[in-house]
């Protein structure tokens, strides 16, 4: 099944009958992420994709600035015990004309695939100013078109189905055409992902897109999402309160709770068209 899964003996019971079988699980590696050949993350991901989740990790954190200044991406030696490529380092090249990045700003910091980026000081710290203006963005959608986003996601989620253990994160149209979708342990990892496959196709920004994401809306995914430029977030779970005051102050719409018809609207009410105004 490759690197993506794994498969495993377990003892599964049921009505305390135990028996031996085999369960499918989501694989979960370290990936080590340099800029130009200085370390500066190590993360821990599912296997695939991982240009994407580079890319969008060095944009979301401003690491890059100007997708024109990603020169290239390419794994790098790192070897287990019988000497075989693990495929677990990845170095992200600047081009020459990219500003060099500054060794106080280049935070070197561990990654989980439970709380994301760990260990950062502040608020301020994480709060990376986007080149994009959500408050000019005025595309609109339905209540009809979110509801439809996560049985759509989870239809797509093709290693979910077998293991039923990983998040996703879905770039939407307002017509609800899905653009991308990348799956992974981690929910911010799965968000990078996506922004690193816009930054690499030359779509940032996102504009007039929706990102729909399988877990709750966390401070940091509202962030990711704000510097690619997303102006309506969606999520099956709460978000929480640093979340819903960040989408509110930058023109982020966040929706939460998005379950059947039902869903709560913690930012920017005015993006969903209603057909009775309240």
């Amino acid at each position: 099944m490759g690197r993506v899964t794994q498969r495993r003996q377990v003892l599964h019971l049921d009505d305390g009958v135990g028996a031996q079988r085999l369960d499918t699980l989501a694989a979960e590696e370290p990936l080590e992420i340099r800029l130009s050949g200085t370390s500066m993350a190590v993360t821990m991901r599912t296997p695939g994709d991982d240009f994407d989740l580079v890319a969008g990790f060095a944009w979301t954190e401003g690491l890059l600035t100007d997708p024109d200044h990603l020169s290239s991406l390419r794994y790098c030696a790192g070897a287990d015990e019988a000497g075989r490529n693990t495929y677990n380092v990845i170095d992200l090249v600047l081009s020459d004309e990219a500003p060099s990045v500054d060794a106080s700003a280049a935070r070197n910091f561990y990654a989980t695939s439970s709380c994301g980026v760990c260990g950062k000081a502040s608020i301020d710290a994480v709060t990376v100013r986007s080149r994009f203006d959500l408050h000019a963005d005025r595309m609109s959608v339905t209540p009809a078109m979110l509801s439809s986003l996560p049985d759509k996601l989870r239809e797509a989620q093709k290693v979910f189905e077998r293991t039923g253990g990983l998040h996703a994160a879905g770039l939407f149209t307002p017509d609800a055409e899905m653009l991308a979708l990348r799956e992974d342990v981690g929910r911010h990892n799965a968000v990078d992902k996506v922004v690193g496959w816009a930054l690499r196709e030359k779509r940032l920004p996102l504009a007039g897109t929706v990102l729909m994401v399988s877990g709750r809306a966390s401070f940091e995914l509202v962030q990711k999402a704000y510097v690619a430029g997303i102006p309506v977030l969606a999520a099956v779970s709460a978000p929480s309160s640093l979340a819903a005051e960040f989408a509110a102050s930058v023109g982020m719409t966040l929706v939460g709770f998005l379950r059947g018809t039902s869903m709560n609207v913690y930012a920017g009410a005015d993006r969903v068209a209603l057909t009775v105004p309240v």
